[in-house]
């Protein structure tokens, strides 16, 4: 087992019935196959897509199979293949998606647009069993190094939120020149915000329909100025030109998914700007000529991240001495899954993690 211990016979683990519930059970430690490590769970934090898509009901294009839940997993290695590039007492973030391994895609690191389908693409947490629970078998390819400088909680973080906006960060090309709006102030806004700072964007604006959220993106640092919570598309768009000298922003990130919220983010940005689409779901309705041709704004679709380009961001991260747990309001024990999963459904916390560090 190497020097992180032997594992126990039995394990706790949680999982989502549907029905806005979770249920915590007793089960086997998993068994290492080849190209397998098992790791010893230290922090899982919750996604908005595990809300969405499962804790809430079984909906969305995936199949969701009778799985342990939670797809933003960190750990410490405890068994590995003895030629494994991975050592037991190795710290990992994993990386969520399983690719065929044998698609272009998969080639370049980038297992979320793997052209396979179930069964050669699985996600943890989805198809085979993910992050809440004391141990985890993922497979090697997987496993990302987490610095030393970065903590558990931020490995869990960059799993999949932190991921994510920073692939839309990227994909917008946001940098130091730009004012940037953020629709959306949940956990992956948060992160978007952050991130867009790091990367030298000195006017970040925040727009969120609840006050306590964007009360709580201030007060990190993750945005400069707000506009009034709540506030209609036609308001958001008065403000943002009013902070702005009446011109925009360069770019605009949207994380919530909604309408409404992306028509005034587009809206928001000046000529030539760029609309970067984060959040998953609703519709995007503008007029083709008025909103996006004639003043020449792009729309840019993101979706995660790829392994190479988070190995890049678990670096970039120690540079910048950003630490994504920042945006973690609430932490629970493993045995509390119940009770985390129905704060983070509340929309009245930032981001929720299910921690077991010692």
């Amino acid at each position: 087992m190497g020097n992180s211990g032997a594992a126990p016979a039995t394990m706790l683990g949680a999982w989502l019935p549907g029905d806005s519930t979770v249920d915590v059970r007793e089960v086997p430690v998993p068994v290492r196959g080849p190209g397998q490590v098992v790791l010893r769970m230290r922090a899982s934090t919750i996604c908005g897509s595990d809300l969405r898509a499962i804790y809430n009901g079984h909906v969305g294009p995936e199949p969701y199979d009778d799985v342990i839940a939670g797809h933003e997993p960190c750990g410490e290695v405890v068994e590995a293949d003895p030629g494994s590039r991975l050592r037991p007492g190795d710290r990992v973030v994993v990386y969520h998606i399983i690719g065929c391994l044998r698609c272009r895609a998969c080639r370049a690191g980038s297992f979320i647009t793997c052209e396979g389908s179930y069964p050669d693409k699985l996600a943890y947490g989805y198809q085979r069993d993910g992050g809440h629970a004391e141990y985890l078998l993922a497979e090697e390819q997987s496993c990302v190094p987490l610095p030393d400088e970065l903590s558990f909680v931020d490995g869990a973080a960059v799993a999949c939120g932190f991921g994510t906006a920073y692939e839309g960060i990227v994909r917008g090309e946001i940098d130091g020149r730009d004012a940037v709006l953020v629709t959306g102030l949940g956990p992956v806004g948060l992160a978007a915000g952050l991130l867009a700072k790091a990367m030298g964007a000195r006017h970040v604006i925040g727009y969120n329909r609840s006050r306590p959220r964007s009360e709580l993106a201030l007060s990190i640092g993750a945005v400069d100025e707000v506009v009034t919570p709540g506030a209609e598309p036609e308001e958001v768009v008065e403000q943002v030109l009013g902070l702005t000298n009446g011109r925009g922003v360069e770019a605009a990130v949207d994380c919530t998914g909604a309408s409404s919220a992306r028509a005034a983010a587009l809206r928001s940005t000046r000529p030539g700007g760029r609309l970067v689409l984060v959040g998953e779901g609703g519709r995007l309705g503008a007029d083709a000529s008025e909103w996006v041709i004639h003043p020449q704004r792009r729309i840019i679709g993101s979706w995660v991240t790829s392994v190479p380009r988070m190995e890049d961001l678990l670096e970039h991260l120690v540079r910048w001495d950003l630490h994504p747990e920042r945006t973690v309001t609430a932490r629970f024990p493993l045995a509390q899954a119940g009770e985390a999963y129905a704060l983070a459904d509340s929309s009245r916390a930032g981001k929720v993690a299910i921690v077991m560090e010692d």
